[in-house]
């Protein structure tokens, strides 16, 4: 099992950025898919982005139309820990964003793919 526990999130002004960690425990995989989700009271996990992490590096990026340009995926392999960068941040992104990881295969932008997540974190825009 991988634990994940996420940090980074809280309040912002429209047009300020700010990156959610994702740090990772357990047994290792030479090859996972990792995802940020996002969601807000009411409704439905929206996917946000997605990577293809293998051989090290990050193979494949998949990004929501309403992220794209503006949030990036990275990780720091040293400390095992995933970042979800956010810029440009509008009201709209508003939700609590939750890490995921699917054992070694991407997972894409089924939630319901994933195998192990976060607790989420609350992300807070105001305009």
């Amino acid at each position: 099992q991988v634990r994940l526990v996420e940090s980074g999130g809280g309040l912002v002004q429209a047009g300020g950025s700010l990156r959610l960690s994702c740090a990772a425990s357990g047994q290792p995989f030479s090859s996972v898919g990792m995802g940020w989700f996002r969601q807000t009271p009411g409704k439905e996990r929206e996917f946000v982005a997605a990577i293809s992490w293998s051989g090290g590096s990050i193979s494949y990026a998949d990004y929501a139309d309403s992220v794209k340009g503006r949030f990036t995926i990275s990780k720091d392999n040293a400390r095992n820990t995933w970042y979800l960068q956010m810029n440009s941040l509008k009201p709209e992104d508003t939700a609590v964003y939750y890490c995921a990881v699917r054992r070694a295969y991407y997972g894409g932008r089924n939630s319901a793919a994933y195998d192990d997540w976060g607790q989420g974190t609350q992300v807070t825009v105001s305009s």
